[in-house]
């Protein structure tokens, strides 16, 4: 059966909102002040899930607390948060109902105003935040009305309906947010990176591949791929764009025609100048990007490329890239120590990241460990063997680094902790200043999720950053 067409008008419509939590509320929120009859369905039914429900029951919505997976009669469209699965029963019972499935950023789009800010979108495996806080920075520099939203800072719903006029959005969006996203249509937006990750959510690399190659749909100036991922190029060929839109690629080495690149230490682009087969800008020093570590460069080029599209000068792409600071956690210089550099990279979560990570040091003792996600090493290993000094490490999964260790850097020390309490991040920090030697990196690149040991990767980062200064007051 196909889908039936959701109306304009929201008085009196049936929605259900699968899910609480961050994006549910406010879009159940948003939909009952729209005149909704909003129903939301939660498979929660804890403290903390009541407390919810009855603070939105008071605002006239409908909860449905330990039943997620029956469509509530009368439904004429579902708006979900962006982790429930696919395969869950309710969307099926919606796809059997003939009934339309929204994420939380199609709401946002599809309640855009006629004369709404063009959004320039971001998404990849590793570092999406980052590149649209660049992004966002070097939209400012430009004297542009801007805001890193979507995944990150702002919500859509908060920058769409809000008072804050807008020239345009800087737009972090996840695999998953762009599943339930079929309509979005960026002005211009990149994909940085693809690698294994959220596999139990897509089901497959090539369902996960094909919903991070949704943000090309429908792109009108530029499809931003890395040149260096053959597979973000791939989803560029795939998509349906409008006419005169272009494929743009970055890269770390010198550029071609219709790339950005870099030159001697220079940032350059060859792509948004009058004559790109012998022509190229000056956009910036590779030392204004902050810290200029080679993955943190590609995502300076991926933003710088996206603000190109809008049309910035070159000025405030280096104006903004100067500006712009990174988050903390995320190779974060914490302390130096007996000759010893200590840098926090707890937001490399995955094997992706954590190699993007270990390229920028040499020699290295590596921290890692943690939740494994399903993710095997022995790449990562083979890869990053030669700049290791030695390893600690910490969390549930240990066990699967030390095996890929043992198979392809034999001659790496390696230390064992076999602790997950409160001191267990002390006690590694402590193990690698032991290994370490003057001119050496410690440092901190998991390659793992943190909730085995911490409530998330800004706990673990601050632990191990805790544990540097605690370090740095005895040496004094």
């Amino acid at each position: 059966m196909g889908s039936r067409q959701v109306s304009t008008s929201w008085q009196g419509k049936h929605v259900t909102v699968a899910g609480l939590g961050v994006s549910g509320i406010p879009a159940a929120r948003v939909l009952a002040g729209l005149g909704a009859r909003v129903t939301v369905v939660s498979d929660g039914d804890d403290e903390r899930s009541r407390t919810q429900a009855a603070q939105l029951e008071a605002e006239g919505v409908t909860v449905r607390l330990g039943d997620g997976a029956t469509l509530p009669e009368g439904t004429e469209l579902v708006v979900t948060t962006p982790g429930w699965k696919p395969d869950k029963p309710l969307f099926a019972a919606a796809a059997e109902a003939g009934v339309e499935v929204w994420g939380d950023v199609e709401l946002a789009w599809r309640l855009r105003g006629p004369d709404a800010a063009p959004w320039l979108a971001v998404t990849g495996t590793n570092g999406k935040t980052t590149t649209v806080r660049m992004l966002a920075s070097i939209l400012e520099a430009a004297g542009l009305r801007t805001a890193a939203v979507g995944n990150i800072g702002v919500s859509l719903l908060d920058a769409v309906l809000g008072d804050e006029e807008y020239d345009v959005l800087a737009v972090e969006l996840s695999s998953y947010q762009l599943h339930w996203a079929p309509s979005v249509r960026a002005h211009s937006a990149a994909v940085l990176n693809l690698a294994p990750d959220h596999l139990d959510w897509h089901g497959s690399m090539k369902a996960y591949a094909a919903d991070k190659g949704r943000v090309y749909e429908g792109n009108q100036v530029a499809c931003v791929y890395n040149a260096a991922d053959g597979a973000t190029e791939d989803l560029v060929r795939e998509a349906d764009v409008e006419e005169g839109c272009r494929a743009i690629g970055f890269t770390l080495g010198t550029p071609g025609p219709s790339q950005l690149g870099v030159v001697d230490g220079i940032l350059v682009d060859r792509a948004f100048v009058a004559n790109r087969q012998k022509q190229a800008q000056e956009l910036a020093q590779v030392s204004d990007v902050n810290p200029p570590a080679p993955h943190n460069i590609a995502n300076a080029l991926a933003a710088a490329a996206l603000a190109r599209a809008f049309g910035v000068e070159p000025a405030a792409v280096r104006e903004g890239l100067r500006a712009f600071r990174p988050d903390a956690h995320r190779i974060e210089f914490v302390e130096e120590v007996a000759g010893v550099a200590y840098v926090d990279d707890s937001k490399a979560t995955n094997t992706h990241a954590a190699e993007a990570s270990l390229a920028a040091y040499d020699p290295i003792v590596w921290i890692a460990g943690g939740l494994a996600k399903g993710a095997t090493f022995d790449e990562l290993v083979v890869r990053s063997a030669a700049r290791l000094r030695g390893v600690v490490l910490i969390g549930a999964d240990r066990a699967l680094v030390a095996e890929a260790l043992a198979r392809h850097a034999p001659q790496v020390p390696v230390v064992d902790l076999d602790r997950t309490d409160t001191g267990a991040m002390a006690a590694a920090v402590r193990e690698a200043a032991r290994l370490a030697r003057p001119g050496d990196t410690v440092l901190l690149a998991p390659a793992c999720a943190s909730m085995d040991m911490f409530v998330n990767y800004d706990k673990r980062g601050e632990a191990f950053a805790d544990a540097v200064r605690a370090l740095a007051a005895e040496d004094a």
